[in-house]
């Protein structure tokens, strides 16, 4: 056991009233803060995702700490928790946030940056789960997502790189991330203490030759046991 950073999970609404966590969502999302707690990729970064087992009965989620410096492995934990809450659109974190915390708390570093496999404000009601996270742990938090779950843009140009605004209701609410030639883009957005233009710059240096930047392909392998072992410790 070691000490963490991180306060307790916040007890969450019953999981069978939908009409109180949408509300919880909705006061969340007036503490996101667009503020930049950073100006350069932080000495610690960590990638987190999370996945399924056991026919969705249980919620596996990873965290995986990197150097900022060099984007090298540190460390990684996971975590298994009983799913509590069916699959439900835009409620999704209340379903993944418990295994999540519950994995970036037994990191033996608390990390500087968050990453995070999903949606930040770009959200129907503009709390995704890396805004979730971020609000509730007061830690600096991107979302990177693989489909878009909200807003409309213009396609970006086919280079690493080239990136347009995603909109959702007049307002820009994050980026779509061409980041690997031929590939399909990423939905990128801030969570929380990381600024719409910075969180771009952020994942551009978390990349490396993969579509994914580092911490949330590390992350995603791990939750969801793609690279055939287990390296919690």
């Amino acid at each position: 056991m070691h000490d963490s950073a991180l306060p307790p999970l916040p007890e969450q609404p019953s999981t069978d009233d939908l009409r109180r966590l949408r509300a919880l969502q909705g006061r969340l999302a007036t503490q996101v803060s667009l503020d930049d707690a950073l100006d350069t990729l932080p000495a610690r970064v960590a990638g987190v995702d999370s996945g399924l087992e056991d026919e969705g009965r249980i919620t596996r989620a990873a965290a995986v700490l990197l150097d900022g410096g060099n984007l090298q492995v540190l460390e990684s934990s996971v975590a298994r928790l009983p799913t509590t809450l069916p699959y439900i659109p835009g409620l999704l974190s209340f379903r993944e946030l418990p295994a999540a915390w519950q994995a970036l708390q037994q990191l033996k570093e608390v990390p500087a940056l968050v990453l995070v496999d999903g949606h930040g404000i770009a959200h129907p009601r503009g709390l995704g789960i890396a805004a979730h996270l971020g609000v509730l742990s007061g830690l600096p938090t991107i979302g990177v997502a693989k489909r878009r779950l909200v807003g409309d843009y213009e396609e970006p140009g086919p280079l690493r790189g080239d990136h347009q605004p995603l909109w959702h209701k007049g307002q820009q609410v994050g980026w779509v991330l061409r980041s690997k030639p031929r590939c399909n883009p990423l939905f990128v957005s801030p969570g929380h203490r990381v600024s719409i233009q910075r969180s771009l710059a952020l994942v551009l240096a978390c990349l490396d030759r993969y579509r994914l930047p580092e911490p949330t392909r590390l992350a995603d392998r791990l939750a969801s046991r793609r690279d055939g072992r287990d390296r919690s410790r």
